[in-house]
């Protein structure tokens, strides 16, 4: 921590803010939960239609239920 504190009194002001502006997105990055994998527990959730409908059709159904 010494070491720091010697190298930020070399800085001028603005290198400082940069410092701390960079230490705060470390601490941030670290704190920040990890991304999930991807599931696929939907793949096949519309094969109860594929007799109805092409695969445009379904892609463009399920858009509009999606917004529903």
């Amino acid at each position: 921590m010494e070491q720091i504190r010697e190298l930020m009194a070399k800085l001028s002001s603005q290198h400082q803010q940069e410092v701390l502006d960079f230490a705060q997105y470390l601490a941030e990055k670290k704190s920040r939960p990890k991304r999930k994998k991807l599931r696929f527990d939907w793949a096949g959730g519309l094969a109860k239609f594929k007799e109805n409908y092409t695969s445009l059709e379904l892609q463009k159904k399920s858009l509009d239920w999606w917004g529903d």
